[in-house]
């Protein structure tokens, strides 16, 4: 197989964490309308994101953060945002760079994204072929795996199940297009 000189991969990587940027944006500037709400599953043990020491100790690896009903100071950059979370009762400041997230998803309309979470980087060079090929990468369209309930939320309201997992979400591999 040719050398990807031009990393697709990491493009589409690029583009699909601007629709997060873009969803995070949105809410910002008009708040979340209607019933959407996101879960975001970001890597705590990168050096670049910054969160409580109380939190990382909790969370050394990965840490789930909804954006519901409670959630203040939500400020986009263009490559992280910052947002204030309640955790047992007290307003805890993180910032999260969109290269540490790990997942992305909007369970009201079923939409979810999941990211290279960087841990195959070493991996990537024991898989590569003899002429220097690594093995193809795969960014797919899937439901988050878990449920998260790290920062306090408003609870459910009478006739909501509370469960807002996304039910029968499609997962689409963007290998299944590519040419074998």
């Amino acid at each position: 197989m040719a050398k990807d000189w031009l990393r697709y991969d990491q493009m589409v990587e690029d583009a699909l964490r601007g629709v997060v940027r873009r969803a995070l944006t949105e809410a910002a500037a008009s708040g979340l309308p209607g019933d959407h709400h996101f879960y975001i599953t970001f890597r705590t043990d990168s050096p670049v994101v910054r969160i409580p020491g109380h939190l990382k100790a909790q969370y050394p690896r990965e840490m789930t953060i909804v954006l519901q009903h409670q959630f203040w100071d939500l400020h986009v950059a263009e490559d992280s945002f910052t947002v204030t979370l309640s955790f047992g009762g007290k307003h805890e400041p993180l910032f999260i760079p969109y290269e540490a997230i790990v997942s992305f998803a909007d369970p009201s309309v079923k939409f979810a994204l999941q990211f290279d979470s960087g841990e195959n980087a070493g991996e990537e060079d024991a898989l590569q072929g003899e002429d220097g090929d690594a093995g193809e990468p795969t960014l797919a369209l899937q439901k988050p795996l878990e449920k998260p309930a790290l920062a306090d939320q408003r609870p459910a309201s009478e006739g909501e199940s509370g469960d807002t997992q996304p039910a029968g979400a499609t997962v689409v591999a963007l290998d299944a297009f590519r040419k074998k």
